[in-house]
């Protein structure tokens, strides 16, 4: 079951998007699935399991940026504690390139 709500989660963070901004949604979208099709970025979903196994806590929102010519994961975890942290990777390797708050990893 939570393997369904990851894919639901990550089916809606890619194809959600706020009407005020839908153009510039869409172009993120496109430039997102382009960068896939191209080898430059890993899949979503694959990243999301890979961040949900290390740390503790739900991932309750994913960005996707060009950050000094790489691409970007920023996940948002919300573990039981309730301070939010975050985690970025560097989108191409999965690993992580900076982890903002209380981190809390599995051991």
């Amino acid at each position: 079951m939570r393997r369904s709500f990851l894919a639901l989660l990550a089916a809606g963070l890619l194809l959600a998007a706020p009407a005020v901004r839908a153009d510039d949604d869409d172009d993120d979208h496109d430039r997102a699935r382009a960068a896939l099709e191209r080898g430059e970025i890993r899949p979503l979903i694959q990243l999301l399991a890979e961040v949900e196994r290390r740390f503790i806590g739900q991932v309750v929102d994913t960005e996707l940026d060009r950050e000094d010519g790489r691409w970007v994961y920023e996940f948002k975890l919300l573990p039981p504690s309730g301070k939010m942290f975050r985690v970025e990777l560097d989108a191409a390797t999965g690993a992580v390139r900076r982890t903002r708050g209380p981190v809390q990893e599995r051991r």
